[in-house]
């Protein structure tokens, strides 16, 4: 009989000993720490929360793949790096994505390839995805142990380039082409997401703005009545509209707010004071000083309370203001309060790049939108695999990717045997103390 297993070639002798490389490993996976994320999962539940919201209309005698199950795959394939739906081509027949998904490794059934997965991709409505949006408010309640007293919330949107005829998508100079401004709101304290819009390739206006968060803060106050919410953002969403519902809804915000010709002659007095602090002072760096005053432009309904930042260095001066109702002095609500917002674009970043949910390349918005929730899925999974880790480790601070290539990048084997199924990892495993740490804390955690 002929041996038509594929060999590597051109691999050099080592010690006069000559190699060889046979693709026979036998049920091998490159990606053994998704059984971490299935545990995680599990507990979240957050592919079950999806998927109840998408009507299934397929005949359950030729059903293979439940919606649940194709969910729960194309997460797990994004949080381990594989963010396109061709991937799952190959990863479908992946012995260790195979019991992430409740299968056998060798008798169980392969898992959805992309076409399958492209039409689920498609198949939620607009009314089907605003309840998913709804659903992941109520995660995000469900996630704190007791109810806290305040919570405040990072506002923000940032640009998706796309590179096809997308609907929705707009011209935008500044991103340097067609483009997505999905906006993004978190949770300050936790980290964990709240809310994420797919929406044109421009700036929100004040009323969009204003709708969104009405949505976001009419659900958390379901959920949690007596909450304080405070609202954080740049000056996007220092508007008449934004403050208006914020104060009609009780709550607080500190936002940026775009220099005027009115502010900018406000100001001019204190530019002049500190460019001759600095020249008195013979000082080379910079200096600061913060003044705050009443203003209301002719749009607002009333007068609110602005502080500037003023600062001259050798360039010159540089005024920046924000607005608030929050109690306390300018300098520490500037500089404390509001500078704390610098965070979120770090939680962007882990959001955009490291789950790359900017692959949003489906003609429909409502597919992309879809995606966009399946990106936040895998987005909560390496958030909850590195908050299982010790409070003083140096794993609490890493970047996802770090924690992908660390704990989920793994080679292992699997043989499924009568009675049990059995893995395999490698003896020389750099982190296996660590990771034997987060699977005791990901099971203490489970229900």
């Amino acid at each position: 009989m002929t041996d038509d297993t594929l060999f590597l070639p051109g691999l050099s002798p080592v010690e006069h000993l000559e190699l060889h490389a046979r693709f026979d490993g036998g049920a091998l996976s490159s990606d053994g720490g998704v059984l971490a994320l299935r545990e995680i999962e599990r507990r979240l539940k957050y592919a079950d929360m999806i998927a109840s919201c998408i009507k299934d209309e397929r005949d359950p005698g030729r059903t293979l793949h439940s919606h649940t199950v194709m969910i729960r795959e194309r997460m797990f394939a994004i949080a381990c790096g594989y963010e396109d739906c061709d991937d799952l081509d190959e990863l479908r027949h992946d012995p260790a994505f195979k019991m992430a998904c409740e299968r056998l490794p060798d008798s169980g059934h392969a898992l959805a390839s992309q076409p399958t997965l492209s039409r689920l991709e498609n198949a939620p409505s607009w009314r089907e995805l605003g309840r998913m949006a709804v659903k992941m408010i109520d995660l995000f309640c469900a996630g704190f142990r007791t109810v806290p007293e305040h919570i405040m919330l990072d506002v923000d949107d940032t640009s998706d380039r796309v590179h096809g005829g997308q609907q929705l998508s707009l011209f935008n100079s500044h991103a340097g082409g067609y483009c997505f401004q999905p906006i993004h709101i978190y949770d300050a304290a936790t980290q964990k997401p709240i809310c994420f819009l797919l929406r044109p390739g421009k700036r929100p206006s004040g009323k969009e703005a204003a709708r969104v968060l009405r949505f976001v803060i009419r659900h958390i106050r379901r959920n949690w009545p007596r909450v304080a919410i405070t609202v954080r953002g740049d000056g996007h969403y220092g508007t008449p509209e934004v403050m208006d519902l914020l104060e009609q809804r009780d709550c607080f915000y500190i936002l940026g707010l775009p220099g005027n010709t009115t502010l900018k002659e406000i100001s001019h007095p204190w530019c002049d004071d500190v460019a001759t602090r600095r020249a008195l002072g013979k000082k080379k760096g910079k200096v600061r000083r913060f003044f705050q005053t009443r203003y209301g432009a002719k749009s607002w309904s009333k007068s609110r309370r602005v502080i500037a930042r003023v600062e001259v260095t050798e360039q010159g001066s540089d005024v920046r203001y924000i607005v608030s109702n929050l109690p306390g002095r300018g300098k520490h609500l500037y500089e404390k309060v509001y500078c704390a917002r610098g965070n979120m674009e770090n939680l962007i970043k882990e959001h955009k790049l490291y789950t790359k949910s900017d692959r949003t390349s489906c003609h429909r918005w409502e597919a992309n939108q879809f995606r966009l929730f399946l990106h936040t899925g895998a987005y909560w999974l390496l958030l909850l695999l590195r908050g299982a880790a010790p409070k003083r480790s140096r794993w609490r601070t890493a970047t996802f990717e770090t924690i992908r290539r660390t704990f989920l990048k793994i080679a292992v084997r699997v043989e499924q045997l009568k009675s049990r199924i059995r893995i395999a990892l490698p003896s020389g495993c750099p982190q296996r103390q660590m990771l034997v740490v987060l699977m005791a804390s990901i099971k203490a955690q489970s229900p």
